[in-house]
């Protein structure tokens, strides 16, 4: 039995907070920094989706997580030069597991600020670089190499959070929770997410792509790790609109559905020719990209907010633009970590393109949901496997 004693609790008045380990040795080690609370909750579910996207598709895993729950994930694939753009990410070649950050953490830029980072791989130098120009708190994973960590103990002056984990520790089998002096036990969501949940197909249309399939995973397994009621939606094998704890299913979808219709008009050439004045950090770059996209919705003060940050004011994208947009990305995938319970969740899921929707079945009104699939020409599938997270 060992400890690590925590800056805090939740908050700076909540003290004697520690992190009891019931190992030796421990398999949890503090690099560099001090950890709060927060830290240790988000960097343990971070590591454990990270872990199981690479165990599903046997490509490097990568999540960044904020308030527990995850604001991207997404498994090693190639960038686009759109992508790139869009995220203002450097013009170097970046190693598979840099690459999987890049996505993860490049599906919600500003929802991201201030992560918790992981990766299922150990940390190399190209992924190290692109941790340290990034607004982050922590970073997470199974090991580091010298050349990336020297590069990251510069970071905030040597207080930057580095945790290490060892790649093979599995918890007990069955979980502790203490609430109000209660305490509660479960058996760990062990649920294994794999191709074999992708078997029920219960719309006209059967056929599903290999990256389909991929990306649907991808979705599913962060929902596992995200605080219910939740909704997401993902693109070539990345999270881009994450709709996390909301009372009703429906507001889960909306929520996420905005998010990834932001991500793909990111990728506007009239947004990624935005006339920046010089001297802008990447932060303010996001935050005027963020309004500019939602111009049509912003009082007449905030649009003027926007002027003396650019050379001249662009014409907004019009309804019709976005959705002629957004309609050329093909394969996005929404998954929900319960059944749908009504039509709704479709019909908003259409608007932003969604062609492929994974959920648990078992509702009074499955045939109405599949209905609203077939009249869209989606292809639905029942996992049978609920995923709450409390």
């Amino acid at each position: 039995m060992s400890e690590i004693t925590l800056r805090y609790g939740c908050n700076p008045h909540q003290g004697a907070a520690r992190l009891v380990i019931g190992q030796e040795p421990s398999p949890l080690r503090v690099v560099s920094g001090a950890p709060g609370y927060i830290n240790i909750l988000d960097a343990l579910a971070a590591w454990q989706l990270a872990r199981e996207l690479k165990a599903a598709t046997g490509l490097p895993g990568a999540a960044s997580f904020k308030h527990v729950s995850p604001a991207g994930a997404a498994v090693a694939r190639p960038i686009s030069d759109a992508f790139r753009a869009s995220q203002m990410i450097p013009e170097e070649d970046l190693s598979p597991v840099a690459t999987a950050y890049a996505r993860a953490r490049g599906g919600d830029r500003m929802c991201s600020f201030g992560d918790v980072g992981a990766a299922s791989d150990v940390v190399d130098e190209s992924l190290a670089r692109l941790i340290r120009r990034e607004v982050s708190d922590a970073f997470i994973a199974p090991g580091y190499t010298p050349e990336a960590l020297k590069i990251l103990k510069g970071k905030r002056d040597g207080k930057y959070l580095l945790l290490e984990i060892d790649a093979d520790y599995e918890p007990p089998a069955v979980e502790d929770r203490d609430a109000f002096g209660f305490r509660l036990q479960q058996e760990r969501n062990n649920a294994r997410i794999d191709r074999s949940i992708i078997r029920d197909v219960v719309s006209a249309k059967k056929d599903i792509p290999e990256a389909a399939v991929q990306t649907l995973l991808v979705a599913t397994i962060a929902l596992k790790y995200t605080q219910s009621n939740s909704i997401c939606v993902a693109y070539d094998g990345q999270v881009i609109g994450m709709g996390a704890g909301q009372q009703s299913r429906v507001h889960c979808t909306r929520l996420a559905c905005d998010k990834a219709d932001k991500w793909l008009l990111q990728q506007h050439p009239r947004v990624l020719a935005l006339p920046f004045k010089d001297g802008l950090s990447r932060i303010d770059k996001t935050n005027i990209v963020d309004s500019f996209l939602l111009w049509d919705e912003l009082a007449d003060a905030e649009k003027f907010a926007m002027l003396p940050q650019l050379t001249e004011m662009p014409r907004p994208l019009t309804r019709e633009e976005r959705a002629d947009w957004v309609a050329q990305f093909d394969g996005i995938c929404l998954s929900s970590d319960a059944f749908i319970p009504f039509r709704d969740t479709v019909d908003r899921a259409s608007r932003s393109n969604v062609r492929y929707v994974l959920q648990a079945g078992g509702s009074l009104r499955d045939d109405a949901v599949t209905a609203a699939a077939d009249q869209y020409g989606m292809v639905m599938v029942h996992s049978g496997l609920r995923l709450f997270l409390h």
